[in-house]
């Protein structure tokens, strides 16, 4: 189990929100919005009609996540383990990044509208700058594992959330600013930016025990081993080239937007043994990314 089964995590400022329409549009900065793009790309299925340009709507209304109080809660629910790794993702990047202000997590159920396109499991978890919202459908979860042979651990969930965390910090930290997306290819801006929030997940996986409750109760155990495999194998599931090759087309460099699997995990890796300091793949020459 990942949680401590006696922390307490109810003070999460999670909510759930659902009903709306298919799936995300512009201005998603995640994990997810490389399946989508890929999938209709290479013809897996077609899902050019849903994709918007932003813009979402309302939202609907939204509630606090229920049942989700201690770590048993947590290592029993996606829907809690992702609310409770909020707090111990605050935490850490409260005491990194000066300033810092944590974003809202919204765990979708369905579809839910944004300020960047619609939030959904097919277009997988993303960042919307505007709303400065994380957005996690759990369900996507089983569609990584089907569709691309993605580990589903607790530990895999919690890097992908702790991904989305990293372009928070990307956004208050003016990175986004500074390094501007600039169309795709291996030496993109946009590799960059996501190699970097992979990198800042390996330090918070790294680091993730130091965050404790209101009473000093650790909110997680150190990754064992096998969960650090998981989390590095579902970095590697969502890599460029190994979606490009499960959709059935040819590895293309110049298509890409996210890193290959090596990368991904690579950075990940950087992250885990040097901390934040270690993660400015702005400053990496092309052919050492």
């Amino acid at each position: 189990m990942t949680f401590n089964d006696d922390a307490r995590v109810g003070g999460n400022r999670a909510r759930r929100r659902g009903a709306g329409a298919a799936i995300a549009g512009g201005g998603v900065v995640g994990i997810g919005a490389i399946v989508v793009l890929l999938l209709n790309a290479f013809g897996v299925v077609d899902l050019t009609g849903l994709l918007g340009a932003g813009g979402g709507g309302a939202a609907p209304e939204s509630s606090p996540i229920a049942g989700c109080e201690t770590g048993q809660d947590a290592n029993e629910s996606d829907d809690c383990r992702l609310a409770a790794g909020s707090l111990a993702l605050d935490q850490y990047w409260g005491d990194q990044v000066e300033g810092y202000r944590g974003p809202q997590l919204i765990i979708v159920d369905g579809s839910t509208p944004t300020a960047c396109g619609t939030a959904s499991n097919a277009a997988g978890p993303f960042y919307c700058p505007p709303e400065e919202t994380v957005y996690v459908d759990p369900t996507f979860f089983s569609l990584l594992r089907e569709q691309f042979g993605a580990s589903g651990g607790d530990l895999a969930q919690l890097y992908v959330l702790a991904h989305e965390y990293g372009h928070h910090v990307q956004n208050i930290a003016g990175i986004m600013q500074q390094h501007p997306a600039d169309g795709t290819g291996a030496d993109s801006n946009g590799v960059r930016t996501e190699l970097q929030a992979d990198c800042f997940a390996g330090a918070w996986v790294r680091g993730m025990t130091e965050a404790r409750d209101e009473s000093g109760t650790p909110y997680l155990k150190a990754p064992t081993p096998a969960q650090i495999a998981d989390a590095l194998n579902a970095a590697a599931s969502v890599g460029d080239d190994h979606i490009q090759q499960e959709s059935g087309g040819v590895v293309n460099p110049d298509t890409w937007t996210h890193g290959s699997s090596e990368q991904r995990q690579r950075w990940f890796d950087e992250g885990y043994d040097g901390g934040p300091d270690a993660c400015d793949t702005f400053a990496v020459p092309g052919e050492q990314l």
